[in-house]
Formats: structure tokens, sequence, C-alpha cells
């Protein structure tokens, strides 16, 4: 009886310590991933402000070689914060994490700024005569004066070509009932 006790008490201190050793093990893993968590929202972070300033610059770029450039910086910039943003996916969708509202932030604001590169590649790879070009062009105020002018004059024609229709219509039935009356 004796021996059974103590082999009891024996294996209820090995399942006590080894309890205690998953513990520490469990939060030295979620200290780690936690560490991990920040170091990469704050990468997102001074990721997010190197885009802003890099894309600043291919707007206000005159020459054509720095705008290629800044435009393959922002590419790399662009590269960067989408592996971040598939590392973010990852922990959202991992129930080890608790708290996910900055990490859906961060995410969020990776998804803004991809759409912002999507839209300036589209400006920037448009050629400056093509229909899009035209289109994205300031337009000239006399041009669309003079477009107005033509869309007014062409307006008013079309309401006379109605008008003088049904009045020519109207003496067709005249002339059709006094044929027919004789």
């Amino acid at each position: 009886l004796s021996l059974v006790g103590s082999e009891m008490c024996i294996r209820d201190r090995y399942q006590r310590r080894v309890r205690a050793c998953f513990v520490r093990w469990f939060v030295r893993m979620n200290r780690k991933l936690q560490g991990e968590i920040d170091r990469v929202l704050k990468k997102v972070s001074e990721g997010t402000q190197e885009f802003e300033q890099i894309i600043k610059k291919v707007y206000s770029a005159t020459n054509s070689n720095q705008k290629e450039k800044y435009e393959a910086d922002l590419k790399k910039e662009i590269k960067k914060l989408q592996r971040y943003r598939e590392q973010i996916k990852i922990w959202i969708a991992s129930n080890e994490v608790k708290e996910k509202k900055s990490l859906i932030d961060a995410r969020k604001l990776i998804e803004s700024q991809m759409e912002q590169f999507k839209a300036c590649e589209k400006e920037t790879k448009t050629k400056a005569y093509s229909k899009e070009g035209l289109i994205l062009q300031p337009k000239d105020d006399s041009k669309s004066e003079l477009r107005n002018w033509l869309g007014k004059c062409i307006e008013q024609l079309n309401l006379q070509i109605d008008k003088f229709e049904t009045e020519l219509e109207s003496t067709r039935g005249k002339l059709s009932s006094a044929t027919g009356g004789n």
C-alpha cells in the first residue's frame, strides 16, 4: 500500500513538473509570437510611410528616368508589404493570436496601399495619346465650351426636325381625308 502511494506521489510530481514545463514553454512561445507580431506591425508602419513618400516622388517627378526609378522603388516597397500581408493573414486565421484588431487594421492598410499602387501603375503605364490617356488629360476650356455649344445646337435641330415631322404627318392626314372625301 505504501509502495503504491509513493508511486502515485511520484507520478503526481512528474505530472506537475510536466505541466509547469509546458506552461513555461507556452508562455515563452506566446511572448515570442507577440514579439514577432510587433516587429511585423512596426515594419508595416515603416513600409507604409516609405510607400507614401515614394508615391509622392513618382507623381512629382519631372524626368522620365527619375519617374521610372521611383516606380521601381515603389514596386519593391509594395512587394515587401504584400509579404507582410500574407504573414498577417496567417496570424489572423490562427487560434494562437487572441487580439486581432491591430492585425486586421494593418492588413486593410496594406490593401489600400495596393489599390493606390495599382492606380499609380495604370496612370504611369498609359500612353499620352492613347484613348485612355486622352481621357485622363485635363480638357481645354475652349474645347469644352465649343462641345457644349455644338451639343445645344444639335439638340435644337433635333427638336426642329421632330416639329417638322409632326407638321408633315398632320398635313398628310388632312390631305388623305380631303382626297378620301372627294
